[in-house]
């Protein structure tokens, strides 16, 4: 089994700057989970970073999110990759090490992978560790003479990434699942930019994101019949309980998602059901009825807002990939020079 860890090497994303939105601050020590939310809480609008949905409970929520009927962003894309993967394989080449961030259960990689001519090192990068190790573990086992590095990190701070043998191998990275709108535009901008500088000129970025559409496709994928995406934000109140010793009362909060025209985003919030104090660690929160915690937006992109914003970035369309009715899209970048 070609799976290894604890390697170091070159490798630089420098941090963006953190907001609700953005998936962004270093990775988690009881101490900075605790900053964060008290600095979060204690804001005139409660926020919290939708980063810390993804402890083990909220990496399983999410990946069952994804099976939902109603979430279509995933099923999606998976089609695009069954249609298109030996396309993006030939786009991507040979001899590359290709770095996954945010890899989750890696399920679209596998289509990937099994396309790829010889690819040098697979490096998925997330920043829930049990999930990760599962994760590359299981790929490892279908992939057996590819090397795996799986590095538990969060991915907007500064990374060294493994050696993977050649520190001039062309690097490609893969950020699928329209995490990109998990970012203000500034911060993707930014992250985008700092991808580029990682992968160099010549490398490559392969990524997928959710093209604007009408709300009354976006928000039943964020307010399934189920409840499914309610327990995974709920879940970030189990988490600061079990963590950081509070006494969040889960009867006593709704999930909400709402849809925010101006900013073309969804937002999910977690909604007071009734006036409140509570205590976590050190500190305490108020909250009145009705006021929400902010715990995460998505961001939909026009194609040509996105084609800008990677412009921006540094990075040139090479081809694009989309699904009959253009709901999701799927694009081969490279840095110039």
């Amino acid at each position: 089994m070609a799976i290894q860890r604890d390697s170091t090497g070159e490798g630089l994303m420098t941090q963006a700057r953190p907001s609700t939105c953005d998936l962004s601050v270093s990775l988690t020590s009881r101490d900075s989970f605790l900053v964060d939310v008290r600095d979060g809480l204690l804001r005139d609008r409660k926020e919290l970073p939708c980063k810390y949905f993804y402890d083990e409970e909220g990496s399983n929520l999410f990946d069952r999110i994804c099976e939902l009927d109603e979430y279509y962003p995933t099923r999606i894309e998976l089609s695009i990759l069954r249609n298109h993967a030996d396309e993006m394989a030939d786009e991507v080449g040979e001899d590359v090490d290709l770095i996954e961030l945010g890899s989750g259960s890696s399920i679209k990689t596998r289509l990937l992978l099994a396309s790829l001519q010889s690819p040098r090192s697979y490096i998925p990068v997330d920043i829930s560790g049990e999930h990760l190790e599962r994760s590359a573990e299981a790929l490892a086992r279908r992939f057996p003479s590819l090397l795996v590095l799986p590095l538990t990190a969060d991915f907007t701070a500064p990374l060294t990434l493994p050696e993977t043998g050649d520190p001039c191998a062309r690097r490609v990275v893969y950020f699928p699942g329209s995490t990109i709108g998990n970012f203000s535009p500034d911060a993707a901008c930014a992250l985008l930019r700092e991808i580029a500088t990682t992968v160099g000129p010549g490398g490559g970025l392969l990524i997928g994101f959710d093209v604007a559409k009408d709300e009354s496709i976006l928000l039943p994928a964020y307010n399934d019949r189920r409840g499914v995406t309610a327990a995974f934000n709920l879940n970030l109140l189990v988490r600061i309980n079990r963590e950081l010793d509070a006494d969040f009362d889960l009867d006593s909060f709704d999930h909400k998602a709402i849809y925010n025209r101006e900013q073309q985003r969804v937002e999910m919030h977690l909604i007071s059901r009734r006036a409140q104090v509570v205590r976590i660690s050190d500190f305490e929160a108020s909250f009145v009825e009705g006021e929400t915690i902010h715990t995460e937006c998505s961001y939909k992109y026009p194609i040509e807002h996105f084609s800008r914003l990677t412009a921006d970035s540094g990075f040139s369309v090479v081809r694009r990939w989309s699904d009959a009715r253009g709901f999701f899209s799927v694009q081969y970048l490279t840095v110039d020079g």
